[in-house]
Formats: structure tokens, C-alpha cells, sequence
């Protein structure tokens, strides 16, 4: 039986263009796209087990990580659900899964005409660059499932993530569920249709896997920080091992993506601290 780990955010899930949308605390607006953001997963889900029998772990990665409907998930899977985890996006993603899948993922900050872009936290985190390369969440994500010999099988959410994530991960399948036209815009699939096309491409997705290959990053790994405000900086600046190299920019460098990686999301976490004082 494959083993399949799901990593689900929400701003790529069909019809979001507003943080309204996909904001715990607007009440009229987000059930209604938490929802849609479950169905989808399930979808995911559901297509990969026509082709295959699958043992399905998902994280809830968007916000506080509660936003999944259990109702509206297959009773037979395990989920991953609450904030903070220490790994985030990818929290047990170092399970030993034959595959992974990104559902409802979007463009990394400073996209052009991107809907709803950012990188992690908007608030702390204005550029995040491996070995020189910018990385939205996707491929951050990515080298980090890499490290454990995970593929990325599916991505799922508008053109702008499908087409910058592509470049890296050509063997992945991808379901385009809207196309950016800007920040708070989108053209985009129905519901209906946007979950009839998942499961479609995660059926193939598996099907294919065989083709599909980790993605990772050779070390020596530069990790490079430009953080939204100064403040945060300046309290990036007290993980050991991040040397500041500008007002706002901070470098850390480690022999492989892993400590790379922790050291970000610690970076992001002390970070929130002076945006949250702000």
C-alpha cells in the first residue's frame, strides 16, 4: 500500500481572492471556503486511491492549522491538525511516505499579479533565497520532504504556483484551479469543477509516480533572509548561527537543506515576535 502525505494550505483553494476568505475570523465568509479547502482534500484523496490503495497522513497547514471538516474527509485517514508545529507545512512529513501532495498552495511573496502571494509569514518574512534561488512555500516544502526521499507527486492551486513550482519539479502533475489575474483577483474554476479536476490529476499523479523523483538541494545550503521591517531583523538576528548582512537581510548557512530549514522557521517564529509588537 503506498504511503501518501498531504500537506493542505487554503489561499490556492478555488474561488479564494480575498484573506476574508480564508480568515478564522471572519465568520460569514470562511466557513464557507473551509469547506470547499476540505473537499478538495478529499478529492486529492479520492483520486490517488483510484489508482492505487493509499495510507493517507494530512497536515492542516493553512493559519492555525485547524481548518479542516473531519466530516467532510474520508474516515480511514490521520490528520494533522493544531498550531504551532514545529515543522509547520511539512510536520511528519519524515515518515518514510512514498509521495506527497500539496493541495491549495499559492505563489511565494513578490510575485507579479499573484493572488493572495506570500512566502510563510508576510509579516516577518519579505524574501526567502536557497543557494541563491528564491523559494515560495512550495519548494521549501519540497526540499524538505527531498531530504527524506519524498517526492512531490501534485500540486494544487492558481497558475502562478503551478508554473513557478514546474520549473524545479517537472515530473509533479499539476491542477490549475484559477488563474491570477492580480493580488485580490482571480478567475477560477467552480467547486464542483475544481474537485473534479483534482481528482482527475491525482490519479494520474499516482499512476505516475514511478517518473517522479525528490527534489533536493545540495549542500552546502545558504539560506538568505530579507525580513519585512527591521525589528524583525533584529531579533532574527539572536538565532545563533544567522549573520546579519543589511538592514533588513540576514544569511545563515548549514551543510544540508535540513538544519536550513529549521533555522527559518525558528527565524519566523521570533520574528512574529517584533511584527506582533508593532
Amino acid at each position: 500500500m503506498m504511503k501518501l502525505y498531504l500537506s493542505c494550505d487554503m489561499e490556492g483553494t478555488a474561488g479564494v481572492c480575498s484573506w476574508d476568505q480564508c480568515d478564522p475570523k471572519n465568520v460569514t465568509e470562511y466557513p464557507i471556503y473551509r469547506r470547499w479547502m476540505s473537499r478538495e482534500v478529499r478529492a486529492a484523496i479520492e483520486g490517488a486511491r483510484l489508482a492505487e490503495p493509499c495510507d493517507v497522513l494530512v497536515n492542516d497547514s493553512h493559519s492555525q492549522m485547524h481548518n479542516l471538516l473531519f466530516d467532510e474527509l474520508p474516515d480511514d485517514i490521520r490528520v494533522l491538525s493544531g498550531y504551532r508545529k514545529a515543522y509547520s507545512m511539512v510536520q511528519g512529513g519524515d515518515e518514510g511516505f512514498d509521495g506527497a501532495f500539496f493541495t491549495g498552495y499559492h505563489a511565494g511573496i513578490g510575485v507579479e499579479r499573484a493572488v493572495l502571494a506570500h512566502t510563510y509569514s508576510p509579516n516577518v518574512l519579505y524574501s526567502v533565497r536557497i543557494n541563491g534561488v528564491e523559494f515560495d512555500e512550495a519548494l521549501l516544502n519540497a526540499a524538505y520532504l527531498g531530504e527524506f526521499g519524498v517526492p512531490v507527486l501534485l500540486v494544487t492551486g492558481d497558475d502562478a504556483v503551478c508554473n513557478a513550482v514546474r520549473r524545479h519539479l517537472p515530473w509533479a502533475e499539476f491542477a490549475q484551479v484559477k488563474r491570477s489575474i492580480d493580488y485580490y483577483s482571480a478567475d477560477s474554476l467552480t467547486p464542483a469543477a475544481a474537485i473534479a479536476l483534482i481528482a482527475e490529476t491525482a490519479r494520474t499523479a499516482v499512476e505516475r509516480r514511478g517518473q517522479a523523483r525528490p527534489f533536493r538541494v545540495e549542500g552546502p545550503v545558504t539560506l538568505e533572509i530579507e525580513s519585512a521591517s527591521v525589528e524583525c531583523a533584529d531579533y532574527i538576528a539572536l538565532v545563533p548561527g544567522f549573520a546579519r548582512s543589511g538592514g533588513r537581510s540576514l544569511r545563515f548557512t548549514a551543510p544540508t537543506y535540513v538544519p536550513a530549514f529549521q533555522a527559518l522557521i525558528a527565524a519566523m517564529r521570533i520574528g512574529r515576535s517584533a511584527a506582533e509588537r508593532a
